[in-house]
């Protein structure tokens, strides 16, 4: 039995299209795997970090003060629901180019030195060493146009899948899956085309 986390990061409901991919894949692997379990995280209401966050963060543990555990709170929490999951589905939409800021505010919460990651010599030295172990990441984006994969023609504007591919290697998820649909605001026979191809491979997935 393996754990999964479906993290939504889309401002929309009903309306939005990668959250109609993480619910395929949530069908789709119900089915194949139906000991396993969900948990469900909503991105949009995660606050950004403070100042007090900050503080709390880089204190060590046994100097930290009840203010510096209380400023840590929520991100203690989503540090345990991620450590605790084998499996990570993150659902976005691109916004300009990058990320919904829900999502980044989350990334900012769960990046926690000595957490998530740490420094191999134990002092800043540009060497990351992630602490995530044995994890299995899905990235399913939705886009508004296409053409973003490597050497593609906006790769260069490519801000939302290679960062994500880029931080969760930080925090030492390396088996990556990405999955996107794309060409949202053409609609039409290519919007379609996209979204056929993409749930094929979305009911593929084992």
């Amino acid at each position: 039995m393996k754990k999964v986390l479906i993290i939504n990061a889309s401002a929309r409901g009903e309306r939005s299209h990668s959250r109609k991919l993480t619910q395929l894949f949530v069908e789709n692997w119900s089915e194949k795997h139906p000991r396993d379990l969900f948990t469900y995280r909503e991105t949009g209401t995660i606050p950004p970090i403070t100042e007090q966050w900050i503080a709390g963060a880089f204190t060590k543990p046994e100097d930290k003060t009840s203010t510096n555990q209380a400023a840590l709170q929520l991100s203690n929490e989503l540090v345990k629901e991620l450590k605790e999951n084998d499996i990570i589905v993150i659902g976005t939409p691109m916004y300009n180019w990058s990320i919904p800021s829900g999502l980044k505010s989350y990334i900012d919460q769960v990046m926690r030195i000595n957490e998530t990651w740490r420094f191999r010599s134990g002092k800043p030295d540009g060497d990351y060493v992630g602490l995530l172990e044995n994890k299995k990441l899905f990235i399913l984006s939705s886009r508004g146009d296409a053409g973003y994969g490597e050497n593609e023609k906006n790769a260069h504007m490519n801000f939302q899948t290679t960062y994500l591919h880029f931080i969760f290697g930080i925090m030492g998820v390396h088996d990556v899956t990405t999955l996107s649909l794309d060409n949202e605001e053409y609609g039409g026979l290519k919007f379609e085309h996209s979204r056929q191809a993409v749930f094929k491979r979305i009911s593929c997935i084992e």
